[in-house]
């Protein structure tokens, strides 16, 4: 396996929109989400170490969850985790780790992937992926993987490719926005547009001048503590800096200012796994198409339903259709699945209401 290959795995959000299942405190990457018996955040780990060598996995993660990533990765060591002491978005946590790792290798090409999504095609994922880093390894490039579109999403940002080239790799000719369904539609019918699923490939030395050509702030601030990354004083470092940095996201920083941006197609299946709706549609269901994980389930007249409970509890369901009913602890949601994306808005008023140890 090639040394010079190294992953960045981002495992420092909430996933508030999987609450109750998932919270501040266990967010829903250290969950089993799919009754697989692996977590996401582990799935992830093992997808990445079939093209990367374990020990070049540097994971991202906020400083509340450092014994979840210990206990969940045990092969990992210290110096693969870096902890945010500050939500500040996608954009520092990636330059930070770049940085770390140009210091041990300025060789290196690296990917970074979220620890959240749900990827079956494994072989195909891998392919992708190493077509990806000799690209990269060959051109100074900042590259995406793009999902082909299946249907007119308006949850996702889409990505705009140049049509002049019959190349499997594509120019990038613009991101887009969360679409209204017209609009989106109407990408679909283009025909160059595709998912932006925040799966990026490029060398250190790529993306290092592109930090340092569209955010020069960022870039000093965190090249200022070079000389104690990967040493025992980067901890005291990041600590006194962190929080200074803008929170922006690394598609606001780069991606969308930089005029080396490139995109291949993916070839492999992909769920960004951002709400309940999106993990029903990659379980299998029942004959009624309810979709069951960690419960028992007795159902009359009931259809189109995910349902989730701890410990395989018995669950009887009936004259109830394309519900989300989720049991964990002190809490039982039952919502209309036509309503996720105000899960989050739920979660804040029941936060208002019965306090934060909810949430």
């Amino acid at each position: 396996m090639n040394k010079n290959y190294y992953a960045i795995l981002m495992a420092g959000g909430v996933g508030s929109r999987f609450w109750p299942v998932s919270t501040q405190d266990f967010p829903k990457q250290f969950h089993d989400m799919l009754g697989t018996g692996d977590t996401l955040i582990q799935k992830t780990f093992q997808r990445l170490s079939n093209v990367v060598p374990k020990e070049n996995i540097f994971i991202l993660t906020n400083e509340h969850y450092n014994d979840l990533v210990f206990e969940q990765l045990p092969e990992i060591t210290k110096r693969q985790v870096v902890l945010e002491p500050a939500m500040r978005n996608t954009a520092p946590c990636i330059l930070l780790a770049t940085l770390k790792i140009q210091k041990e290798n300025p060789n290196a090409v690296m990917i970074v992937a979220p620890s959240d999504h749900w990827i079956e095609d494994e072989s195909a994922f891998n392919k992708n992926v190493l077509t990806a880093f000799d690209f990269c390894s060959s051109h100074d490039s900042l590259m995406t993987l793009g999902i082909q579109p299946t249907f007119p999403n308006t949850g996702y940002g889409y990505i705009e490719y140049n049509t002049a080239s019959n190349d499997t790799i594509k120019t990038v000719s613009q991101f887009k926005e969360k679409p209204t369904y017209k609009v989106a539609k109407h990408y679909i019918e283009q025909g160059n547009y595709l998912w932006n699923a925040g799966i990026f490939m490029w060398s250190v030395k790529s993306v290092l001048n592109a930090f340092q050509k569209n955010q020069i702030d960022l870039f000093n601030l965190f090249q200022k503590g070079i000389d104690v990354y990967n040493t025992a004083l980067e901890d005291d470092f990041i600590r006194d800096n962190y929080s200074k940095a803008e929170n922006i996201s690394v598609d606001y920083a780069i991606m969308e200012t930089s005029d080396n941006v490139f995109v291949l197609p993916a070839e492999f299946d992909w769920n960004d796994l951002g709400t309940w709706g999106s993990l029903y549609d990659k379980l299998d269901k029942d004959s009624s198409k309810n979709a069951v994980v960690k419960a028992r389930l007795l159902a009359e007249d009931a259809s189109g339903n995910m349902i989730r409970t701890e410990s395989d509890k018995i669950v009887v369901v009936d004259g109830l259709q394309d519900y989300i009913i989720v049991d964990k602890e002190e809490v039982l949601l039952i919502y209309p699945k036509s309503k996720e994306q105000d899960i989050k808005t739920v979660l804040q008023n029941v936060k208002d209401k019965f306090g934060k140890n909810y949430g």
